[in-house]
């Protein structure tokens, strides 16, 4: 299956860059990234991953890696739906706390838990093509 990671992560862009495809959001917030996800499933692109993934909540993280589809087709319903539900779950969670202004250790922490999501999901879709 070929899919694209949408990722402000620098933890990410630096793995993979160069053996998967990347669109890496350098300097952008987790919401940008939430918001760019849309406009690519608005394009045809369907998620693979969720974009809430995890138990870090989303005021807590400045980090988001998700992924779509490469290929882009029919607008998938079922993949807005869902975006459109993070990203309000995401402005409700900073309605009622905004992301603290973390030191670096903390925030390098972020990235590697984003970073072990995105490898977590990258082993079940190679697991699901090799069954499939």
């Amino acid at each position: 299956m070929k899919f694209i990671i949408i990722t402000n992560n620098p933890k990410i862009y630096e793995k993979y860059n160069g053996s998967l495809e990347i669109e890496y959001l350098e300097n952008k917030s987790h919401f940008d990234v939430l918001i760019y996800t849309r406009d690519k499933i608005h394009m045809g692109h369907k998620l693979l991953s969720h974009p809430l993934s995890g138990s870090v909540k989303p005021n807590e993280t400045p980090y988001k890696s998700i992924l779509i589809s490469e290929n882009s087709g029919k607008m998938d319903v079922d993949s807005l739906i869902l975006i459109e539900n993070s990203i309000f779950t995401y402005e409700k969670f900073q309605n009622i706390s905004k992301i603290p202004n973390w030191n670096e250790q903390v925030l390098d922490d972020f990235m590697v838990v984003d970073l072990s999501l995105i490898e977590n999901t990258l082993n079940n879709l190679e697991f699901t093509e090799i069954i499939d």
